[in-house]
This record gives structure tokens, C-alpha cells and sequence, in this order.
């Protein structure tokens, strides 16, 4: 299952989406998450779902693979909307325990929590499958840069952040392959008590982080190879560039805040 965990990774592609700025993908994905928390009912739900369905269908990538990419989360998801359904009261009590109780206001909550996670994997998955690590980095490194100010190393945080993006599908298929020797082994995931499931995660641990050490060092003396210097000016071979399709974007994210804070208040 790990292997089909799809965030992080980068998909060629001749869309719309794909010829977007990195800039403003970035920022459209983080305005989008931030409006996603005006959503108070099922109306403006439906439209921030239908919203995010029709960005994918204009990725060109299949609606199967974004939900298979969800799957490596769903028990954390739902292990989520579980406390949100338990510790949130109001409306009918259907079921009460000690502190905990399931309500009609609960279950609508935990509902609303599980489709806002899907939302921000499904808009987060789609920055990072149609922008390339460097166009990610230039952007990162452009939104950070009024930071320069304040002495901030901006362009050494953004290669940061784009190798920790870069490094979750590397890791995952690292996980695999050590969970898929520790089976052959004899090794029984997911079977005992507590304590043995934690004796049985540590196989798993211990040269997963090893593996990631190997990785970055070999990454770093790569960069030192090449007389990678972070605060150095340089000159880029792509250049970002605004274009007519970013400023449709923009409209249409304003056009989307207008219809949902109107259907927030009707």
C-alpha cells in the first residue's frame, strides 16, 4: 500500500494545470486550503468537492489514482473524524459513556473533517504531481524572499522543503521493500498486542533510518561536488513567468470565495 501513496511526486503532462505558474499554484493551493475552513454546511461542501474534482479532471490524471493516493492515510483520517465524533456534543445524543458520546452534531462534524483531509490531500497532491522540483523550489524560494530582510536563508529553506517533498515517495518505496523483507523473514505485521506490534516496528525503523542518512549524505556530497553554495547569487536556466492562464486562476478562485461565502450565509 505504501507504494501507492502518490504525494510528493512529480507527472509530465501537457495541461492546463501543468503550464500554470509554480507561483501561482502554490498559492492558490494554500488560498484554497484557507478558504476551505469557511465551510460550515453541506452546500459549501459540495461546491469546494465539485471544485476540487474538476482541478483534477483538468490535471488529465485519472480520478482512480488520486483515491488510491489517499488510501496509505485513511486510518489516520479516520482516526481523526473518530475524536471529532466522539468529543464534539450537540443535537440528539445517540450513544454516551463516561466523557465520550456520539451526537448528530458530531457525526456531521466528523463527516465535514473527513471530506476537508481528502480536499487538502487531493489539492496538495496536485501542486506537487504537476509542478517539476525546481519550478517547486524557485517558487518557495519567491514567496519566501521579502524574509531576506530578516536575514533569512530563503533559497537554502526552499531547497529544504523540496527535498523533504521529494524524499516522501523515496522513503515510502524504502518502507515497502524493508516491510516486504522483514515478511519473508517471518515477520507478522498488524497481529498481537500493542507491545508486539511496537517490537515488531522497530526492523522496520532502525534501517529505514539508516537508509534515509545514506541518502542524505550522498545528496549533500553531491551538491558540495558541484559547488553548491545556498547564499551565492546565480543566474536560472527557466524562468518563471506570469501568464494569462494564472490570472484566470486567480478570477476563479475569486469567483469560488464569492459563492462560498454566499452560500456560507444563506
Amino acid at each position: 500500500m505504501l507504494d501507492k501513496l502518490i504525494f510528493g511526486r512529480f507527472m509530465p503532462g501537457e495541461s492546463l494545470i501543468h503550464h500554470l505558474d509554480a507561483r501561482t499554484k502554490l498559492i492558490a493551493g494554500f488560498y484554497f486550503i484557507g478558504i476551505l475552513f469557511l465551510a460550515n454546511n453541506w452546500q459549501t461542501y459540495a461546491l469546494l468537492t465539485l471544485f476540487s474534482f474538476l482541478v483534477i479532471f483538468m490535471t488529465g490524471i485519472s480520478y482512480r489514482f488520486f483515491i488510491k493516493g489517499v488510501k496509505p492515510l485513511i486510518w489516520l483520517i479516520l482516526f481523526t473524524v473518530l475524536l471529532q465524533a466522539l468529543f464534539t456534543s450537540g443535537g440528539t445524543i445517540y450513544f454516551s459513556w463516561g466523557p465520550f458520546a456520539i451526537s448528530s452534531f458530531g457525526i456531521i462534524n466528523g463527516i465535514y473533517v473527513f471530506v476537508r483531509f481528502v480536499l487538502i490531500i487531493f489539492i496538495s497532491t496536485v501542486i506537487t504531481l504537476t509542478t517539476t522540483p525546481m519550478d517547486l523550489t524557485d517558487a518557495i524560494a519567491y514567496i519566501l524572499r521579502p524574509f531576506k530582510i530578516f536575514k533569512m536563508p530563503v533559497q537554502d529553506i526552499a531547497l529544504m522543503i523540496s527535498v523533504a517533498l521529494r524524499f516522501i515517495p523515496t522513503l515510502m518505496e524504502e518502507t515497502d521493500k524493508i516491510m516486504k523483507a522483514q515478511r519473508a523473514r517471518g515477520v507478522d505485521f498488524g497481529e498481537g498486542n500493542l507491545f508486539e506490534q511496537m517490537k515488531v516496528v522497530v526492523p522496520i525503523f532502525i534501517p529505514l533510518f539508516v537508509s534515509s542518512f545514506n541518502r542524505a549524505e550522498d545528496l549533500a556530497d553531491a551538491m558540495e561536488a558541484r559547488g553548491y553554495q545556498g547564499d551565492k547569487k546565480r543566474t536560472r536556466f527557466r524562468i518563471l513567468h506570469w501568464h494569462w492562464c494564472d490570472l484566470v486562476a486567480a478570477l476563479v478562485l475569486v469567483v469560488l470565495t464569492t459563492a462560498l461565502v454566499t452560500l456560507r450565509i444563506s
